[in-house]
This record gives structure tokens, sequence and C-alpha cells, in this order.
């Protein structure tokens, strides 16, 4: 790849400089609760991504889909988290945090209320942290997604319309961190490794309900929008014509298809997340045209260093 290939080329996210337009996507690990120096390493080695959205962070102690996740609602985790965010900054990098709650089961309008609160708190907690701003979890099978998907959504209260929620915590995280984007996808099936579920597949009313909801969000940062497991431009770009702001897209980009992504102007940058488990030097190995690593998937769950930094 040549050093002039669009995803090689800076770009200003906001007031934030970004060197490059290789993103490196939240990705699960489970390596603890409270984030040590492994995982200040693990961040530290990938530091030279234009930009690194951290791994889902629950904002609460209650639900946890599983063991050794990371948070961001106790002064210890706070205090793990700004070991990273001092050693990626040390080193040129820029590093948000993806915000997560997994929902996992109807919620009083008292539960929806606190939820909202604890968002807010860790949207406070990742500034003191040290972060450079938040992500908001909206994809995959979780809170925020089971809402905007009219096929699980059957509250009978306000939260029946599928975005308030989102808008709701938007407004909460806002009020205390200035830049805030959000990750959405109506692609999304419930996992790599179980079949598909008729209530996660696209339909042309979960399409209708991210084609509402996407125009008025011109108060984020930027909108990061993970395509279907199949790769198809057209999914992109019909969420990139609704979206006037910084798009990142994500999944099944090539280098080559990212660069050309960029340059017919289907994304402003494009994040990669299984590259970077196992290709630390990503941006360095797409400039060289180096070839990359495949990743041991029996390590990406399994705590410890090996196969993580």
């Amino acid at each position: 790849m040549s050093q002039g290939s669009a995803l090689l080329r800076p770009v200003t996210l906001g007031d934030l400089t970004l060197p490059n337009r290789v993103v490196m996507a939240p990705t699960t690990r489970c390596r603890g609760s409270v984030p040590s120096p492994l995982h200040a390493l693990h961040y530290a080695r990938r530091a030279s991504a234009g930009l690194i959205i951290a791994e889902g962070t629950l904002v609460s102690p209650q639900p946890v889909p599983f063991v050794g996740v990371p948070g961001l609602f106790s002064d210890a985790q706070v205090a793990g988290w700004r070991r990273v965010t001092d050693l990626v900054h040390s080193l040129g990098g820029r590093i948000m945090v993806q915000l997560w709650h997994a929902g996992l089961r109807p919620l009083s309008s008292t539960e929806i209320a606190s939820a909202i609160a604890d968002y807010r708190c860790a949207a406070a907690n990742a500034v003191r942290a040290g972060f450079d701003g938040v992500e908001i979890a909206a994809n995959g099978t979780y809170l925020v997604a089971q809402f905007l998907n009219p096929r699980l959504n059957r509250r009978t209260d306000a939260y029946r319309s599928p975005s308030l929620l989102l808008l709701h915590i938007l407004d909460a995280v806002h009020s205390v961190c200035p830049r805030v984007g959000v990750r959405l996808s109506p692609y999304w099936l419930p996992t790599d490794s179980t079949p598909p579920c008729p209530a996660y597949l696209p339909s042309e009313a979960t399409l209708s309900v991210y084609d509402d909801l996407v125009p008025p969000l011109t108060s984020l940062a930027y909108l990061h929008l993970r395509g279907p497991a199949l790769f198809s431009p057209d999914a992109f770009s019909r969420y990139r014509k609704l979206f006037p702001g910084f798009f990142i897209a994500n999944n099944g980009f090539s280098a080559a298809t990212a660069s050309d992504a960029i340059d017919s102007n289907l994304a402003d940058a494009v994040s990669f997340a299984r590259h970077f488990i196992a290709n630390p030097d990503l941006v360095t190995r797409f400039a060289l045209d180096q070839e990359l690593s495949l990743a041991d998937k029996a390590f990406n769950y399994a705590g410890g260093p090996e196969g993580y930094v």
C-alpha cells in the first residue's frame, strides 16, 4: 500500500487530529474487571492506530455478560484505565472507550432511569480516566440494540419508541463528556458461532428504525457502523447518506477495500478488530504491504498475556 493511500492519510475528528484512518474497533478480551498493566501494554502496542476504541466496558456491576469484562463504575477501575490512557497518550496515541450495558432481561421504568444514570456516571469516570471520549454500544444483542429492534421491543410505555432510550442516554452522557460516538448495526447476528436468530436478522422494519434514527444524531463526534456478515458497500452507503458527520465503517474490510471506501466517500475511517488482535503494528503492516498474522481464537477470551499483548 502506498504511503499516499487514503487509509494512511490524516484526518480531523472534531478538534482531535488522527494521523491515519485505521481505527482499532472495540474487542472483548476478558482480561480482568479492573484494568491492569497487561491492559496498558495491550493498548500501548496498538497506539499507532489513528484512534483506539477500547473494549466494551460495563457501566454498572450488574448484569455481567462475561467474566473478566472491565468496567467504569469504581475508583479502582478508573485508576486502572488511567494507567492505560496515560501510556497510550505518552506514545502519541488517541483512545476512547466503549460504554456497554448488557441488558439481558426486561427493565422497569425505574431500572431504565437507573441505567441512564449509570451511563452518565461511567462517562464522567471515562473523563476522569483520561479517555479522549466515549462510544455508546448500540449494536449487537445488548440493551440499546434490544430497544432499537422492533422484533424485540414489546414495551407499552414511552420506550416503545425504539430510539428513545438511546437518545436519553446520549443526553445524559453529553452532559459530562463532550466527545461521544455511537456504534450501530441493524445487520448484527448474535455471535459468529451460533445459528442466525430470526429476531436479529435485518428486516425492512428494522432498517426503517435506523433510517429514522440516524439523521437526527448531529451532535455525535462520529457514527460507527458495523456492516452485515457478508461485506456489502451498499449497507454502508445507505447510512452514510443519512449521516452528515464523521463516519467509521466496520466489518469485512481489507486494506485495499478500506482505502477504496475512503476514496469513494463511503467512510471517513475504517475500523478493524480481528486484524488488530494478531497485528498490533497493523498500521505499519498496511503501509509496507506486509502479510498479516492470523489470531489464534483459543486465546481470544483465555485470560493472561498469550495472544493478547
